[in-house]
């Protein structure tokens, strides 16, 4: 045991040290919070190792979360999400258009028009049209390009605001607006 200590470099033995520590201070949580479901109080020496986690997980939590966020931009820029989304529109293609035609004919909105000749094979026609016009959306490069900077920008801009410590000093979220009237009801299960 002593031959690998010595081994070790600065670097090695302070990481060492500090995982000691940080593992010491879980367990002493993890320990306080028993006692005290049993009904004892927690020793100070667990009071002060969770107090202690609690400051170094205070430490780490920031430049960790930004490492995060960094890994997560380098990843999300490798992919194209958009020629996924255009896969699996092909891929369920039959699916969709039975679909559409469907809520189209259960549009309240439509009832007279739905009696016209022919009807079926207009939903039909435009649903064909609007699903191949998306899939080649999708499939171009350029949309590809759009989604991957917007998807870039929002990161930053989250990084920044973790960096700052913007969200700080938010308050709870606003409720949602309410949903007017008018708005089209979706039917329920």
């Amino acid at each position: 045991m002593s031959d690998w200590l010595e081994g070790l470099s600065t670097l090695q033995v302070i990481l060492l040290v500090l995982a000691v520590v940080f593992g010491a201070s879980v367990v002493a949580a993890v320990l306080g919070a028993w006692l005290v479901r049993m009904g004892m109080h927690r020793p100070a020496v667990v009071r002060r190792a969770s107090a202690l986690s609690e400051k170094g997980l205070g430490l780490v939590k920031r430049p960790l979360t930004i490492v995060v966020l960094d890994e997560v931009a380098a990843v999300i820029q490798t992919g194209h999400y958009t020629k996924n989304i255009s896969q699996a529109l092909l891929e369920n293609h039959d699916e969709l258009k039975d679909l559409v035609a469907e809520k189209v004919k259960r549009d309240p909105n439509v009832r007279l028009i739905g009696r016209l000749p022919g009807y079926d094979t207009i939903v039909s026609e435009v649903s064909e049209t609007t699903l191949r016009v998306l899939i080649e959306m999708l499939s171009d490069p350029r949309m590809d390009e759009l989604i991957s900077d917007l998807l870039r920008n929002n990161l930053e801009q989250i990084k920044r605001a973790v960096r700052d410590r913007d969200h700080e000093n938010v308050g709870p979220p606003k409720p949602p607006d309410p949903i007017p009237p008018s708005a089209p009801r979706i039917p329920g299960p």
